[in-house]
Parts: structure tokens; sequence; C-alpha cells
């Protein structure tokens, strides 16, 4: 990781569990108490997963981020899914591996 960088969820169960063929890197599309929780570092991507979705979205699932404790009524709810902001060609690329048998798309890092 670059200076300035700070790791807020690591997946070391994937690397054991999974061969990691390729990475990616993406931008999830948070909401304002979303953002504040995962600056605390209250993020677990412990049992997430990613799918692509017919309409080429691609969202993860089962990412868990903690309410932020001075949130009221704006906190969402903590295991929703969230849209990952990726290129179309990226996605293109994703799809052509994930058909190929046995391939899956696990979360690694949020930082």
């Amino acid at each position: 990781m670059g200076a300035g960088i700070k790791m807020v969820a690591n997946n070391k169960k994937a690397y054991h569990d999974y061969f990691i063929d390729d990475k990616f890197e993406a931008g999830i599309e948070l909401f304002g108490t979303e953002v504040k929780s995962i600056r605390m570092g209250k993020c677990s991507i412990k049992e997430a997963f990613i799918k692509i979705e017919s309409d080429c979205q691609v969202h993860i699932f089962d990412m868990h981020i903690s309410p932020y404790e001075k949130g009221n009524i704006f906190n969402k709810d903590p295991l929703r899914p969230r849209k990952l902001l990726v290129h179309r060609y990226e996605i293109n690329k994703i799809v052509g591996k994930i058909d190929q048998k046995g391939y899956t798309l696990v979360p690694l890092q949020i930082y």
C-alpha cells in the first residue's frame, strides 16, 4: 500500500480458500453515514461476494458496514447490496473469466 492509504478491511480467508488469478480495483457507491463508518474502520468483507447483474452492473452482497452511531434516521441497512463502479471494458473482461467453470468474484481489500 502506498503512503497515505489506510487499510480498512482485509479478507485473509479468501487467500486461503481461493486461488487468486486476477485482481481488479473498483469504487463503491456509498451514502454519507456509510463513508463515516468506513473511515472509523467499522466494515467487514468476510462473507461478501460479488455478482454481475444482467444489465452489466456489478454489485457486492453481504458486505457489512456498521451503522454510524450519530447517523440516526440517515443510517442505511448494514447488509444492503452496494453498486461497484467499474468501467465497461473491465466488466466485459470479468464476465469472460467468470463464464469459465470454477471462477468466482470475491472482495480482497477495502482501503
